[in-house]
């Protein structure tokens, strides 16, 4: 997992908050919000993007909106020696939206989206493909009880 192993404090922790209550808010409003200066937000917001506590900004799209309503979790045994080959052709699959290393009795957790029971089939043929796959058991999602979230624990933080 890539970013800084140092913990954000609760300054960095009240602009966070501010942050992710309006994610298009300017560094002045952010600090107008939070009743920091405009450089300290600034400075604070720079530091926190280049220890990549703040990732890329991308708005969350349903993926039903874009046709395709079924998400399935495919738990993937691989060869360790062929991770990065398999890593790459992952990146290649459109409907590939993310992917965990795991430990414990499988070696990845793989997060597909799909148009209909045939295209999951498809998709997961295609994954079944890479050189280095050995097995793969699909999950289908029936339901999404907690969407991802980090408001809670950035809250936590500010308050501490």
């Amino acid at each position: 997992m890539s970013g800084s192993s140092t913990p954000i404090d609760s300054i960095d922790a009240r602009i966070l908050g501010a942050l992710n209550d309006e994610p298009r808010a300017t560094v002045m409003a952010l600090a107008e919000r939070t009743g920091l200066s405009r450089n300290t937000v600034h400075a604070r917001l720079a530091r926190m993007e280049e220890r990549k506590v703040v990732r890329a900004f991308e708005r969350r799209i349903d993926p039903r909106a874009l046709g395709y309503p079924l998400t399935a979790f495919l738990l993937t045994s691989v060869k360790q020696q062929k991770l990065a080959h398999i890593a790459y052709s992952l990146s290649g699959i459109p409907e590939v939206v993310e992917v965990h290393g795991l430990t414990g009795a499988v070696d990845l957790l793989i997060h597909v989206v799909g148009r209909d029971a045939e295209d999951l089939y498809r998709i997961a043929g295609r994954i079944l493909d890479i050189d280095g796959v050995e097995q793969t058991t699909t999950a289908l999602v029936t339901r999404k009880l907690i969407d991802f979230r980090l408001t809670s624990l950035v809250r936590q933080i500010e308050t501490e």
